[in-house]
């Protein structure tokens, strides 16, 4: 009995796989990446932190034009810093995101005008109760043409009087940027249900994709 119980187990295991498998899927991440190997040349780079990796991460990857988005750490001093020596604060280091964009697709003034409106760029070494310089506000720039940009719209946003608060943003040169961890990539992806991303990081994507409808990926999919 025990065997022709386990017989049909097997067999509907078997079942469940194949339809499984049938099953469309939407592209991941990875998966984007290798598409666009060919026109790599075309693609240019954007470092933005502000707060978590895991948030910024969550919102660039949705984007039109965005076809990489790596979470790591950079404007700091130690070298092959861990996630456990930035947490000290220590290490000079901003928990940021680097992006791989195609100008034509997305520019990068819409690219800050993202970071601008899905953090607080008021907040002094801070998001919510994510405390630390790792948490700054910076947006380092690899290019005269990206400083000159992210100098302007800070300089319009304060003007407007868009925050009750003076912008904090530091502006400055991109250096050395440390991948974080592989558990780092890719997380709200792979942990929607974690109690941090779904206290957190949902209801800032869900925000996110409301004011930015038109930039969403088809191929996204909301959490």
């Amino acid at each position: 009995m025990r065997k022709l119980a386990f017989l049909v187990l097997m067999t509907v295991l078997i079942s469940l796989g194949i339809a499984w498998a049938k099953e469309p899927k939407a592209p991941a991440q990875k998966e984007r990446e290798t598409q666009v190997t060919k026109d790599k040349d075309n693609l240019q780079k954007a470092t933005f932190a502000g707060g978590c990796f895991w948030c910024t991460e969550a919102v660039f990857q949705q984007l039109k034009g965005v076809y990489k988005v790596t979470s790591g750490y950079t404007g700091g001093q130690t070298q092959n810093p861990s996630y456990e020596q930035i947490c000290s604060g220590d290490t000079g280091h901003a928990e940021a995101i680097e992006i791989s964009y195609d100008p034509k697709e997305i520019t990068f003034a819409e690219l800050l005008e993202v970071h601008f409106k899905t953090h607080d760029p008021t907040s002094l070494n801070r998001q919510g109760n994510d405390v630390g310089t790792q948490y700054r506000s910076s947006v380092f720039y690899h290019t005269p043409e990206q400083k000159a940009a992210t100098e302007e719209i800070i300089s319009e946003l304060n003007a407007q009087k868009v925050y009750n608060d003076p912008i904090v943003t530091e502006v400055v040169p991109e250096s050395v940027f440390y991948a974080a961890e592989d558990y780092h990539q890719d997380y709200y992806s792979n942990n929607p249900r974690q109690g941090y991303c779904a206290m957190v990081i949902t209801p800032k994507v869900e925000k996110f994709r409301k004011i930015f409808a038109d930039k969403i990926r088809e191929d996204s999919v909301a959490k």
